[in-house]
């Protein structure tokens, strides 16, 4: 997909400033994620068990981040190449307004679906 100039810049502007925003998050979830104290005469058992969920749910969105956070790079470079707008799995043109949606999407719809099923 040929960007123009106008659309390049806009594009890594939104790109750069959702990286900006995960690092942030990352960076802000890094005290949840913390080892849960074991000491029950301090924290209930149900307390404890509370904080157990609430930190892997972090966990788990911390790694979520990471993984945008990846994207971001490689949306980047598909960028740099010319290959940002095509479909990892078929090589089509990706709808505009999916990227407008998401700039981080690889898959085509009609690819996105079948992966999916």
């Amino acid at each position: 997909m040929h960007l123009s100039k106008h659309d390049d810049i806009a594009l890594r502007e939104r790109l750069e400033r959702l990286r900006q925003q995960l690092r942030e998050e990352l960076a802000g979830g890094s005290e949840a994620g913390a080892t849960v104290e074991l000491d029950q005469a301090r924290v209930g058992r149900l307390s404890r068990m509370d904080a157990l969920q609430a930190q892997a749910m972090s966990r788990e969105t911390s790694r979520r981040t990471s993984v945008r956070l990846a994207m971001v790079d490689v949306v980047l470079a598909r960028v740099d190449s010319g290959e940002y707008g095509y479909c990892d799995e078929c090589g089509e043109l990706i709808n505009p307004k999916r990227l407008d949606v998401d700039p981080l999407v690889t898959l085509c719809i009609q690819c996105a679906s079948l992966k999916e099923s």
